[in-house]
């Protein structure tokens, strides 16, 4: 009997973790509303809605672009944030006041931007399945040693999976500092813990890092900045 009451107790806890499971998953395949996203950005549009805006802390750079990003990447970003997983201050307190829903539709928003359905859809460049232009040799050797369009696609702006950022076109100085940032340890106020970026990155030094964010912010790319209309 007591074997027996010991078997329920585990299949009851099996079942109610497999229950759990399966909530946690409906809720993340809950697909994001633009509409609702876009009565969301109130705390994103004074800096990602401001064309070459550069934030001042921790250090100065232009903040990314991110009209037109992938949203499974933005909304990835974002929870990295809430987490603690990223540590920018900033991104962290914005982050951390977002629920699930929040996160997926801004991120729907901000996605559609970049697509043909997006208000700055016309002025999208065309995007071709290889860099418009070679990268110099040393930094081609370090783009090959570091494997990046195994991930984020040949002309960098396809990635194989949409958690994964677009690169093409985005602000050098912003890629320089992340890529920075996935080499960073005890430090409260910067630093990313992706473990496949981190293997990536932590093998260059600065200059290669510059180097190869100067690269691929020339490359013609899908993200941009779109400035909202009207003040809310």
């Amino acid at each position: 009997m007591k074997k027996l009451l010991v078997l329920s107790f585990a299949n009851a806890l099996i079942a109610l973790s497999l229950g759990f499971g399966v909530a946690a998953r409906a809720q993340d395949a809950k697909a994001g509303d633009v509409v609702a996203g876009e009565k969301k950005i109130a705390m994103c549009e004074g800096c990602h809605n401001l064309p070459r805006y550069q934030a001042s802390f921790p250090e100065v750079y232009k903040v990314p672009m991110i009209a037109g990003q992938n949203a499974k990447y933005i909304a990835s970003a974002l929870t990295a944030y809430r987490k603690g997983e990223r540590k920018h201050p900033t991104m962290r307190g914005i982050a951390g006041s977002l629920s699930d829903q929040d996160i997926a539709d801004v991120a729907a928003y901000y996605a559609q931007l970049g697509g043909p359905a997006g208000s700055a859809a016309a002025a999208a460049p065309a995007v071709s399945a290889a860099p418009a232009h070679e990268p110099p040799p040393q930094v081609a050797k370090l783009l090959g040693q570091a494997n990046c369009a195994s991930c984020h696609g040949s002309n960098f702006s396809s990635p194989i999976d949409p958690s994964y950022p677009k690169l093409a076109g985005q602000h050098a100085d912003y890629l320089y500092v992340a890529l920075k940032a996935y080499q960073t340890d005890h430090n409260p106020f910067m630093g990313r813990s992706n473990a496949i970026m981190m293997g990536m990155a932590r093998p260059f030094t600065h200059p290669e890092i510059k180097a190869i964010a100067a690269y691929l912010g020339s490359l013609p790319g899908e993200l941009r900045t779109v400035q909202q209309p009207r003040f809310r």
